[in-house]
């Protein structure tokens, strides 16, 4: 049988769970018998069927002597639910095809366990896609840190608002599709005080053809000057607004904005600014498996010179404010030499409409 074909089969079902999964990762399962697809399943939720037990009971007794093909090794413990390879073994399954092992030092071992009860287990199809897919969950079980995006919007001359900093809109309607897609995929949406006074944005997802998830807010206000009045602290959401600040921010400001059910961390300065070094471990602490860096000049400088930064999206579009007063996609110092500048690796680049997206990984 053709392994590709039907492990991608898996990963496009497997991407129907983004938004919804985490802090599990995303699976999908497909169920082969004579060469004729059987059984299909996929995680819809975190607490819900495993992808694997989908499969097999869309599959039924056909499932019996049949292949499984899933993009990541099958859980061996209980958790929320049982163990996926119990289900397997019940099933009469004969064959696993999996795209990469489970890097959860918990929930990993599947393999070993089904080739033990005499299970013929194939690894390794289309692990790279695989990975890439669940980058996120990867990054934080590894590290106990969330997988960190820099998402920005500019012009060809690299400025992300005129001199009077307005921004609406940078990049056209099909671009911003895309990111609410993005902030519906992550668990949280990070900007710096000065966006929210600059724009008073949401940051809730809107996708229109769905509903999407919204991510956690969080707004870096190193001494709580955010206005009382700012939308996003009176949004009608079930995802939560938390406000980052320092230790000495003033204490009437903290009273009052707790009073008002907003929810304040703090944390330690670094050069008068909010340590983001500290603050990331402080949100994987907080079950955060994924983060997007939405701006502002200055928080965008912090987060890549500060090194949390996993991948960036540079959205550029036609568009030339040609003058040296708009806004720069970073403010602060860079280095002195183009040797020191920071590397992009595996590049991508999409096109929507007539604005580009460069996609890099910094780590």
């Amino acid at each position: 049988m053709d392994h590709e074909y039907f492990m991608r089969m898996a990963l496009n079902l497997a991407k129907k769970g983004q938004g919804y999964t985490s802090p599990n990762p995303m699976v999908g399962a497909v169920i082969v018998k004579n060469g004729v697809v059987v059984g299909r399943g996929y995680h819809r939720a975190a607490g819900r069927a495993h992808a694997e037990v989908e499969a097999i009971e869309d599959a039924g007794i056909k499932a019996r002597g049949a292949s499984l093909y899933v993009n990541l090794e099958p859980c061996n413990h209980t958790g929320r639910t049982p163990p996926c390879t119990r289900k397997i073994l019940q099933a009469g399954i004969r064959q696993v095809i999996m795209a990469m092992a489970d890097p959860h030092t918990k929930a990993g071992g599947g393999a070993a366990m089904l080739r033990k009860h005499g299970l013929d287990v194939l690894a390794g199809v289309c692990e790279k896609q695989a990975a890439r897919l669940n980058e996120a969950f990867v990054t934080f079980v590894s590290t106990g840190c969330p997988f960190v995006i820099l998402k920005c919007a500019a012009t060809l001359d690299g400025r992300i608002a005129t001199r009077t900093g307005d921004s609406r809109w940078v990049t056209g309607e099909k671009a911003r599709r895309f990111v609410h897609r993005l902030r519906h995929a992550v668990d949280a949406i990070m900007v710096g005080k000065g966006t929210i006074q600059a724009d008073n944005p949401r940051l809730t997802t809107r996708m229109g053809y769905k509903k999407g998830v919204d991510p956690d807010r969080i707004v870096l206000d190193t001494h709580l000057s955010i206005s009382p009045d700012a939308g996003i602290l009176t949004l009608d959401s079930a995802a939560d607004t938390l406000l980052i600040a320092g230790k000495n921010a003033a204490r009437a400001k903290r009273k009052q904005l707790q009073k008002e059910g907003v929810r304040i961390i703090d944390q330690p300065l670094k050069k008068g600014r909010i340590d983001l070094r500290s603050l990331i471990v402080r949100l994987g602490s907080e079950g955060i498996t994924s983060l997007l860096i939405e701006g502002g000049s200055t928080v965008f400088a912090s987060a890549l010179n500060s090194g949390i930064v996993d991948k960036v999206l540079f959205f550029y579009a036609p568009k030339i404010l040609g003058g040296d007063d708009g806004m720069p996609i970073c403010r602060g110092s860079g280095p002195a030499l183009m040797k020191d500048s920071i590397q992009l690796k595996h590049i991508r680049v999409q096109r929507f409409a007539e604005d580009v997206m460069i996609e890099g990984y910094i780590r």
